[in-house]
């Protein structure tokens, strides 16, 4: 089992991310945390790498859950997002919930790690159309 799920859209990455934040909210999923790689390279090593950045995805509700069912497990959070941009379009890479929280041996996990891989399969289906 792979533990990414990916797919593109032909925008730029600051209009992808923002079209991508937009679809999360349908999917009760919103953007906690975003590091700018790029920028970070450039400002600690002087070098210059495509736009890349790493998202935070989070639905508060299945977080809780996750945590009070297993606080250790509050490790494998929030579900991360890369975003890259490669000749013009912009390429995600969404970690997958179910092997990753699949770490933690736990029913309750299991269950929501199955619910996340939902609402990320239906937000995929979304960006898929765009």
């Amino acid at each position: 089992m792979s533990y990414t799920l990916t797919t593109s859209l032909n925008q730029p990455i600051d209009t992808a991310i923002e079209t991508l934040k937009s679809i999360l909210m349908d999917h009760k999923l919103g953007i906690v945390s975003e590091v700018n790689v790029q920028a970070t390279i450039k400002n600690k090593l002087g070098e210059d790498i495509a736009p890349y950045r790493i998202l935070g995805a989070c639905n508060p509700g299945m977080a809780k859950k996750i945590i009070e069912a297993a606080p250790e497990a509050g490790a494998l959070l929030p579900c991360t997002i890369v975003a890259r941009e490669e000749d013009g379009k912009t390429i995600f890479h969404f970690m997958a919930p179910e092997p990753v929280l699949g770490l933690e041996d736990n029913s309750v996990v299991q269950e929501v790690a199955q619910l996340a891989t939902e609402h990320l399969k239906a937000a995929i289906a979304d960006i898929e159309k765009v």
